[in-house]
């Protein structure tokens, strides 16, 4: 279900202490800050009526007690990028390599890749390997494994094993499928 949104921005639903003005009895439904120039940590606060937070509103002047080139400043596009920023965390990344050891900046580069690239290749191809994964194998696997797992799965898949619950049909296909690919492999020969 969508909510609407109220009327008025800003207004805390469900506020049950009165506008902080005093002698006034409305709710006090609007936060307002007690320092407005106050932006280091999360502030203090004070609730007001929907006719108090207007007139604290127009009151509000963002640079009241600038210099003019400190307002200048502040209205700059660039104003804030010269604070400082965290770095960047290199949680599930390897660090990178130092710049110092490479003459070349794209040596540098490859050398972060490097165990991707000295990895021994697979001596099956994309079929064989999707194959194995289906028959629950991996790349070390030899012919007795081959033929242990694919009876296994045969018999688990079986319709006659089953009950005659055809549901497993479709995966005893596939299993099928996979041994037949990998049987005639040669490096199950």
């Amino acid at each position: 279900m969508v909510s609407r949104p109220t009327r008025w921005h800003g207004r805390v639903e469900g506020a049950q202490a009165n506008c902080a003005v005093p002698g006034c009895r409305e709710p006090g439904e609007f936060k307002a800050p007690l320092q407005p120039a106050n932006f280091d940590g999360p502030g203090s606060w004070r609730f007001l009526c929907l006719a108090h937070v207007r007139e604290h509103n127009s009151r509000y002047n963002f640079f009241d007690g600038m210099t003019s080139e400190e307002i200048t400043e502040a209205q700059s596009p660039l104003h804030g990028w010269e604070r400082p920023s965290r770095a960047f965390a290199s949680n599930g990344a390897d660090p990178p390599p130092a710049w110092s050891d490479f003459a070349d900046p794209l040596d540098a580069i490859s050398g972060r890749f490097r165990h991707i690239r000295d990895r021994q290749p697979s001596r099956f191809g994309k079929a064989e390997r999707r194959a194995l994964s289906v028959l629950g194998l991996g790349e070390d696997a030899d012919r007795h494994a081959l033929r242990s797992n694919y009876s296994n799965l045969v018999r688990r898949y079986h319709p006659d094993k089953n009950g005659g619950d055809r549901t497993h049909e479709v995966r005893l296909r596939e299993v099928i499928e996979a041994y037949q690919l990998l049987r005639k492999d040669a490096a199950f020969a």
